[in-house]
């Protein structure tokens, strides 16, 4: 499935609309206009298997782009908006793109990155940036028919850096792969989702991370229409279910959360009766989060555990998850197993790392030592993304938390996310990281740093009042110690936390912004 096929059948059918200008690209524009760039892409001596880089907003062109990549063979890594000129030096740089594409939005960060690379080609989208060559204008001089060798590219993303410097995820191109032809992901999504050309699929979060990218593409195979968010505001986000009638959509726990801490009449007010499907993933979700969601909206919440690696897929359905609740689902990709870490698998319902056995491992361009640490020690074609977790007697894997963020306390392994998830409830908190800091006697000890809801004060009386809370939902060993506050919490657009960044500041590594 392809949208080429779309736009023989639908041609004047809505791909996309930006939610916010109301801008609407056809799949006949579509196809169109990513066969010109794909020209466009050849004559700059582009072939299959080389790498462009989108430095760019939500934006009408982003889909034009990444779909002209795809059907000439390319990888495109689609760069985060917020990064700095010597972020995006890096990953271009890193990538081996020869091509880098930014919006005018991105003129300040894009004229510095071309002072500070020499990549072989520098093109513009929704305006001019200097010495950079438009490419709307220079799109039009090539023909709106297929290029003469297509076959199927793919995204090349990098990890978000929460735990270091990102890493690209470089799958291998099987060579004259048909455009059209099936992945994994089109695949359980007609299984699972009931994705179709009837449906209207809302993307809210940014569409350079690996899950909006990726759902929006599958959903556009499948002939829907996308409805693209410039940025995620909980109560827009509603506006625009009821206005559009949206069917599918795909979230992450920290919209679930800003949605819920709507006053209720103003979630009251909106009619979201035409959602059929809602999934998500990116983090544990707090258990009475998702309970408040499937009261709200019905069963029809969907959980997956993946990575952009895509080595392995969990799922679960609303019911299955309220028999099992916490659970992120069975694999529906791959197989489970958890092991120790000797590379042992471990009894039903102990705690180990999380592996997936059956599938590609990952590929982490130019890191081979991530590649090598990513393998299980005893079965090296079983491989893991890092995190820690148990599998129930049905199958069920419940996710404990990363690895890399557990804390050691005086000999014991403490996963901050429960704390997080039992925070996160409280009415006066809007965002939690519970990390390990330095402690003489302890090694590490549990601290919690918390941006209060607006219009509450940071305060000792706070703190007590939250270490309480905490301490009536979990053992006292997982709570925290102490309670800091921050203004914002340096959180990604996507949803996914900068704990990185944050612990950092109390092991002497950067400075503080904590109040």
């Amino acid at each position: 499935m392809h949208p080429c096929h779309h736009a023989k059948t639908s041609p004047d059918k809505p791909a996309y609309i930006m939610a916010g200008s109301g801008e609407t690209v056809t799949f006949r524009q579509l196809d169109e206009r990513s066969n010109q760039i794909a020209h466009a892409f050849r004559n700059a001596g582009l072939k299959p298997g080389d790498t462009i880089a989108l430095f760019a907003e939500n934006s009408p062109r982003y889909f034009e782009i990444c779909w002209a990549a795809q059907r000439s063979g390319l990888y495109f890594v689609c760069i985060s908006s917020r990064l700095t000129a010597p972020e995006v030096q890096y990953i271009v740089e890193d990538s081996g793109s020869s091509l880098l594409i930014a919006s005018k939005s991105k003129a300040d960060v894009a004229t510095k990155v071309k002072e500070i690379t020499q990549l072989h080609h520098y093109w513009s989208i929704g305006g001019d940036i200097p010495g950079y060559q438009p490419l709307e204008s220079h799109q039009q001089t090539f023909p709106v028919t297929p290029i003469a060798d297509e076959m199927s590219g793919t995204d090349m993303l990098y990890s978000s850096g929460t735990t270091g410097r990102p890493k690209g995820i470089r799958p291998a191109l099987e060579p004259n792969t048909p455009i059209d032809a099936d992945n994994v992901l089109v695949q359980i999504t007609k299984a699972l989702a009931g994705g179709g050309p009837g449906d209207i699929y809302l993307s809210p979060a940014p569409l350079y991370h690996a899950a909006p990218l990726r759902w929006c593409m599958t959903f556009t195979r499948l002939g829907a229409t996308l409805i693209i968010m410039e940025k995620f505001d909980p109560e827009t986000f509603l506006e625009y279910v009821q206005k559009y009638k949206v069917t599918h959509t795909q979230m992450v726990p920290t919209m679930f959360v800003k949605l819920l801490k709507l006053p209720e009449d103003v979630r009251k007010s909106y009619d979201v009766s035409s959602l059929k499907f809602v999934i998500h993933a990116a983090a544990p979700c707090p258990i009475p989060v998702k309970e408040q969601m499937i009261e709200w909206w019905g069963p029809i919440i969907d959980e997956y555990y993946a990575g952009s690696e895509g080595n392995g897929m969990t799922w679960v359905k609303s019911p299955d998850w309220l028999s099992h609740k916490g659970t992120v689902g069975r694999p529906v990709h791959g197989e489970l197993h958890i092991c120790d870490e000797s590379g042992d698998e471990v009894p039903v319902g102990t705690e180990g790392q999380i592996y997936f056995g059956g599938t590609a491992p990952p590929n982490y361009h130019n890191a081979p030592d991530k590649n090598a640490s990513a393998l299980n020690p005893k079965h090296p074609d079983w491989s893991s993304l890092g995190d820690v977790g148990r599998v129930d007697e049905d199958g069920f894997l419940y996710l404990t938390d990363r690895k890399a963020f557990m804390i050691i306390s005086g000999g014991v392994n403490i996963y901050p996310q429960e704390a997080e998830n039992v925070l996160i409830t409280h009415p006066k908190v809007a965002d939690v990281a519970v990390i390990g800091i330095p402690d003489d006697e302890f090694g590490e000890a549990v601290k919690a740093v918390v941006q209060p809801m607006p219009g509450i004060a940071a305060s000792d009386e706070l703190a007590e009042e939250l270490l309480e809370f905490c301490r009536s939902e979990l053992s006292k060993i997982k709570c925290p110690k102490s309670i800091d506050f921050d203004p914002e919490l340096p959180r990604h657009a996507t949803g996914k936390l900068y704990k990185r960044l944050i612990r950092d500041r109390y092991w002497g590594k950067s400075g503080s912004r904590i109040v």
